[in-house]
This record gives structure tokens, sequence and C-alpha cells, in this order.
């Protein structure tokens, strides 16, 4: 039954993140909010919800910003972490498309273990190494759509699309500790606070600039949903650990991209090529074979996999 229940989670939280890819693109289209307008209205509100919550629970919600070290790792993983997700994903979605910008995202495991190699001074597995150059070709075909005389995104859209990976492996990677001491929802509630203020002091002027835009009633009631799916993704997502393996969690992320492609063939009939889609298919599977890799290794070390 907890199996079965991990397995609704991450799918219905897969499916949730994928469509507010089409919703950002659609908002960001409409051109009366710049990214960092709608991050910072997004991630404050998101931020002072879930702390709201928390508090309303009892849990002292301050706690980790007393303590010097705790304080300093919230502030990296809030402005590395959380707004740098999040505005390079934004980012890559308003020079591409919410389905490339999605499937970039898939390219953090390779990030992941190309840190973890060069720290521990060791080469990756074998089967890790197919699995990186299986992707890797999934994301030539992404880019040229088969052919090498012309690529099918700008430079700035594949810069965008590069940053969405690394900056998804550290927001991975880095919070970690975090979580385990103060848990998830504290975690991610500074988080997202904090990243937002941070853009807001760097776009101040630029915000109230474009402040009136929220009075389009369509585009705010577009923006909350954004900022409502996306928090219940999140959760979904890392609820759904306690539960599945990471080889599944891998194989069902796939309903990203998928929800991603039909909402915006359906909303603006937006097709990738036929190469393109091949090679955001070959992707998927590449990161199916390194999750798999990784689960293998673990069990050779004597590692129980997570679950």
């Amino acid at each position: 039954m907890e199996r079965a229940k991990g397995i609704f989670m991450i799918i219905l939280g897969a499916m949730l993140w994928g469509a507010t890819g089409p919703m950002m693109e659609w908002i960001l289209d409409s051109g009366k909010m710049s990214v960092s307008f709608m991050l910072i209205i997004r991630l404050v509100l998101a931020g002072l919800g879930l702390l709201l919550v928390l508090k309303m629970k009892g849990v002292h919600i301050t706690r980790p910003l007393r303590n010097k070290v705790w304080l300093r790792q919230m502030v990296i993983f809030g402005i590395v972490g959380m707004l740098g997700v999040q505005f390079t994903f934004a980012g890559s979605i308003n020079t591409s498309n919410a389905v490339v910008a999605t499937l970039f995202q898939f390219l953090a495991p390779i990030y992941i273990i190309l840190f973890v190699s060069i720290r521990q001074k060791e080469r990756p597995p074998a089967s890790q190494v197919i699995g990186m150059a299986v992707t890797m070709a999934g994301l030539f075909l992404l880019l040229t759509n088969g052919s090498l005389s012309d690529f099918a995104l700008t430079k700035v859209a594949l810069l965008f699309g590069l940053a969405v990976g690394f900056t998804f492996a550290f927001y991975t990677l880095y919070p970690v500790r975090l979580m385990n001491e103060w848990g998830v929802l504290l975690s991610v509630g500074w988080g997202m606070l904090i990243g937002g203020l941070t853009l807001l002091l760097l776009n101040i002027l630029r915000f109230g600039n474009e402040i009136g835009a929220l009075a389009d009633v369509k585009l705010s009631a577009m923006l909350l949903l954004v900022i409502i799916v996306g928090t219940v993704a999140f959760l979904l997502f890392l609820g759904s650990m306690k539960y599945i393996s990471p080889v599944e969690t891998s194989i069902l992320s796939s309903f990203e991209p998928l929800t991603a492609m039909i909402i915006s063939v359906i909303w603006f009939g937006s097709v990738l090529g036929v190469w393109q889609m091949v090679g955001g298919a070959i992707m998927l599977l590449g990161v199916t074979g390194l999750s798999v890799a990784g689960s293998k290794a673990k069990e050779e070390e004597g590692i129980p996999p997570e679950s």
C-alpha cells in the first residue's frame, strides 16, 4: 500500500511540475511580467506561506537563523540553490519553451556524477559513463534536431539550459544536511523567502515599475496557480521518496516533460521536431540508466538502496 502511495505521489507530482512550465510560458509570453518579477512574487509568497503554516503548527521557524553556521548554509541554499533553479528554469522557458526547459533539468545527474568523481578523485564506473554518453547523445539531437548545419536553440537558450542542469544538481546535493537537521518544509520555506528577497533587492526599481501587471486578473490568477501547483508538486516529489526507490523516481519523473509537451501542444500548438523528440526520449533513457547504475553501485558497496 505504501509503495502504491509513493508511485501515485511521484506521478501526480511530476505531472503537476510539468504543468507549471507551460503556465509560466504563458505568463512570460504576455509581455507584462519579466522573469525576475514573476519569480519574486512566486518565491516570496510561497516561502511566506510555508513558514506561516509551520508557525501555526507551533514550529519555531527562526531557530535555523540563530546559528551562524546554519544561517550561512540557509542563505547559500536560498540564493544559489532555490533562486538558481527557479531563475535558470524560468530563463530557459523564456528563451526556448517549457518542454525543452524541463528536459534540460535531466542533465543534473551528469553534473552530480562529475562532481562526486572529482571530489573522490576516482573515475566513474563504466555503466555511468555509458549513461552519460547516452544522455549527451539525446541532448545533441535535442539541440540540433538531427542537423549539423543549424542549432535548434539560440546560444542564450543553450546557456540557460545547461545552467538548469547545474543548478538542479546543486539544489539536489547541497541542502541534504539542512533538511536532515531542520526538515524539508522549514528549509524550503526559508530557501524560497531568502531567494525571493534577494532577487527583489537586485530588481527593486524594476519591480516597482512592473507591479501594475498584477492588476490583470487573468495574469494574477495564473501566477497564483503556478505558486500553488508548483509548491504542491515539490512536496509530493519529496514525500514520495519515503516510499519508492530512486530508480522508480527517475523513471516516473518522465511524466514531467510528457505533461509539459501535451499541454504545450494543446495550449500553444508548439511541437518539437521529430529528432528533438527522439533526443528527449534518449535523454530520459540515459538518465534512467544512470539511476539504475547508481543503485547497483550502492548494492555492490553494501549500501541499501533508498526507499
